[in-house]
């Protein structure tokens, strides 16, 4: 740990209300550093979170806030740019300064057991579940994940044991660090969820974001452990470079640790464990998909090696309650149920309709999403958005098109009207909508009693799911 890092004790975040760094602010305020933040805007639930934690935080970006927080160490934010005046500021004044990445690595998980997630996919679920299994274990473990665990109604929890889980994510660091966050997050145990090209502002192609992973796996110890899906040549390539030992998981291909007998109904999933073609328990995990099931089979092979036993992991899949913004159901209205999820990749997106068909068997589906990321808003994914196997058996499809100031060049953004062309050609009813005032009475005016809208966005959605239901409720 390096020295300045070490002997901070007051710590000021530049930044500090994105989802992460509020939520490492809070994992600093527990354990007893005098924490303060700025931002240019801190609002709800941000700032509501960050005054229940007792945490001071300026609206803004001045030098002034240095004053006033007095800082040992400054942790800045990957929004935060070189010219930002607050971190101008930092630098003439020489104080110390790393990046969230680097100081939650070098203050919380070099102490601990690093149990790291990483994949294109799944990765905030798998973490929050792999809490829930060490937690019901009694391992009391630490974790920081980038949405809220229901099972701890937190996106992060400092506790006693030896564990640290943590999401593992390939975006960049800091405008002081190009290289991805998790390189900084000392993995010993890992799972490897997928990979898929994502975060097309910062890759370039395939190869290049498979790179990130490559110098991930590269850091594992050799009396380290990695879980790989399977179910990605990508993965198992990338797996084979490690110098611990490797164990695959999947669902659907051969692998190490399989799911039999998988039935997926309104409770959920129910599947037997298997190792090496032997079942070792039966498992109920109350989130449905079978993503998940897979999801769980990673976190599943995961904890054996970290000595739990298997009637501790079922009995922690069974308790899992699952993440916010994941398969959540917002409420119901006029008999519509509508449901919220954080699916924005294609195959996100046809994972989680295929999940909520089994939590709703014989329910119509209505799908709306919105294309927010950097990588769905480009034409990269247009011929996969523009299929009608991604939305699986969605009745109708409701797409919002991304606002004219989007910063992606106009050649590379992804045609909405196309797509809709080409699922209306495939006999799919879809329709773009320029903005969420529009959308929602379409979507109310289609919506019959009994139906399901699956309301799909990496952000905010205009607060689709309140105007949704609000809707809803005022039809005769």
């Amino acid at each position: 740990m390096s020295a300045p890092t070490a002997a901070a004790r007051r710590i000021h975040l530049i930044g500090v209300a994105g989802t992460g760094m509020g939520s490492f602010a809070g994992l600093l305020k527990a354990a007893g550093y005098q924490v303060t933040g700025s931002d240019e805007n801190v609002y709800p639930p941000m700032s509501t979170q960050l005054a229940g934690w007792g945490i001071e935080f300026m609206q803004g970006y001045r030098p002034e806030n240095l004053d006033r927080a007095r800082p040992d160490l400054v942790v800045v934010g990957n929004v935060v740019r070189a010219s930002n005046p607050e971190a101008a500021a930092m630098r003439e004044r020489g104080l110390p300064h790393v990046s969230f990445p680097e100081a939650l690595g070098e203050l919380f998980i070099g102490p601990r057991h690093g149990v790291v997630v990483v994949g294109t996919h799944g990765k905030t679920t798998s973490t929050a579940l792999m809490a829930t299994v060490l937690h019901r274990a009694g391992r009391d473990p630490s974790f920081l994940v980038g949405g809220v665990a229901r099972d701890f109604d937190s996106s992060f929890r400092l506790g006693g044991g030896e564990h640290f889980a943590v999401e593992g994510d390939e975006y960049d660091t800091a405008y002081f660090d190009k290289g991805p966050k998790f390189l900084h997050y000392r993995p010993r145990t890992a799972v490897f969820t997928s990979c898929e090209l994502d975060h097309a502002d910062i890759y370039r192609d395939e190869a290049h974001y498979q790179s990130a992973f490559e110098q991930f796996v590269d850091l594992l110890p050799a009396d380290g452990f990695l879980a790989a899906c399977a179910g990605y040549e990508s993965v198992q390539r990338i797996a084979r470079r490690a110098r611990c030992r490797v164990e695959t998981y999947s669902v659907d291909r051969p692998a190490d640790w399989k799911a039999r007998q998988v039935t997926l109904g309104p409770d959920g999933a129910r599947f037997a464990v298997l190792r090496g073609g032997r079942e070792l328990f039966r498992a109920r995990l109350p989130v449905g998909g079978r993503h998940n099931v897979e999801n769980a089979l990673g976190v599943v092979a995961a904890a054996a090696r970290l000595g739990l036993s298997f009637d501790e992991i079922a009995a922690g899949l069974e308790a899992f309650r699952g993440v916010r913004r994941r398969q959540e159901v917002r409420g119901t209205a006029g008999g519509v149920t509508v449901v919220d999820d954080f699916a924005h990749h294609p195959r996100a997106v046809q994972a989680t309709l295929a999940a909520i068909r089994g939590s709703f068997p014989g329910a119509r589906l209505l799908a709306a999403f919105e294309p927010r990321s950097n990588t769905s808003r480009r034409s990269l994914h247009q011929s996969d958005y523009a299929s009608a196997a991604t939305w699986g058996d969605a009745a109708a499809v409701f797409l919002l098109r991304p606002a004219p100031t989007d910063q992606v060049p106009e050649a590379e953004r992804l045609d909405v009207d196309a797509v809709v062309r080409d699922l209306s050609a495939a006999g799919r009813p879809a329709r773009a909508c320029a903005t969420v005032e529009e959308m929602v009475p379409a979507i109310a005016a289609a919506a019959r009693p009994g139906d399901v809208v699956v309301a799909m966005s990496n952000g905010a959605f205009g607060g689709i799911w309140e105007r949704l239901l609000l809707a809803l409720g005022a039809r005769r």
